[in-house]
């Protein structure tokens, strides 16, 4: 029953994440992208800072700042700085599609950093997965956008952030995590301003809608995405992350007006399959080793 939970909440947070970023493409064509980042990194800061101070967790321990913790947060910038950007610059799906190569990257970080075990069929399956982003962003060839390579670079910055993660004192509260991560992401949208002379914009009566949907969103998806996590397996769950998909390219297709061409289509089949693949390969090594012990 708890996987079950966990699969509806990690759902409806991929139905979140999508409609946060649907909102900051939105804004992205009138508020700069520094000033976008300040504004979220703030408010939902102070949402988790509140959260902190009611569920009785200590903001200021000294295991939640010592430097891995705030290197996470500055991974959490780094890849919210190239997301915004991208959204800002790319289609939703385009964007959305690519960053499915993520727990693929996870995948291959694991192997590669913390020394877990990846035989050659997960191997083989990252390799097909990263064909899929080439097809979508096409280096060299027609219809080739610079611009997507924003979203390879939020790749790796989300991937070193839940490599990261997975190092963090148990300690820590996870509101606080968040906190950390949303203050990086306002000083990261500052330094954005300050070094590409980025002007303030005042804020508008029509923006106000999409700054409360995408706070308020952003928000639900992050607590329902946390909290799937410590209810159900991952193994179960993960896959469902894939919902964001057909989630982000159904709102570009309404909001915006994105027709993803087949390459698109085929590349992110490709990017899906294989993660999908990768994951029950782990689930199955798992239940294997488990049997063994």
């Amino acid at each position: 029953m708890n996987n079950v939970n966990g699969i509806l909440l990690v759902v409806g947070a991929m139905a979140a994440f999508t409609l946060e970023d649907m909102f900051i493409k939105h804004l992205s064509s009138t508020v700069p992208t520094g000033q976008i980042m300040i504004v979220l990194g703030l408010v939902c800061g102070l949402v988790f800072a509140v959260m902190s101070v009611v569920t009785r967790k200590r903001i200021f321990d000294p295991f939640a700042w010592r430097p891995l913790p705030l290197v996470r947060a500055g991974a959490e910038a780094v890849g919210a700085l190239t997301f915004v950007t991208a959204l800002s610059l790319v289609d939703l799906s385009t964007v959305a599609a690519v960053f499915q190569a993520m727990p693929l990257a996870v995948t291959m970080g694991a192997a590669l950093f913390l020394g877990e075990h990846v035989g050659w069929r997960r191997w083989s399956a990252i390799g097909v997965g990263f064909i899929g982003v080439l097809m979508i962003i096409r280096p060299g060839l027609q219809g080739f956008q610079p611009e997507s390579l924003f979203v390879v670079a939020t790749v790796i910055a989300i991937a070193a952030r839940d490599l990261i993660t997975r190092k963090l004192d148990v300690r820590v509260a996870s509101s606080v995590v968040a906190l950390q991560a949303y203050l990086a992401i306002a000083l990261a949208g500052l330094v954005l301003m300050f070094v590409t002379a980025q002007p303030v914009v005042p804020l508008q009566t029509a923006q106000i809608g999409p700054y409360l949907g995408a706070i308020l969103f952003g928000v639900v998806a992050y607590y329902g995405i946390v909290t799937a996590m410590r209810i159900g397996e991952a193994s179960a769950l993960t896959p469902f992350r894939y919902t964001r998909l057909v989630f982000s390219i159904a709102a570009g297709m309404l909001m915006f007006g994105e027709r993803p061409d087949l390459m698109t289509l085929a590349g992110a089949t490709l990017i899906m399959g294989s993660g999908m693949y990768t994951f029950m390969r782990e689930r199955k090594l798992a239940r294997e080793l488990a049997a063994v012990v």
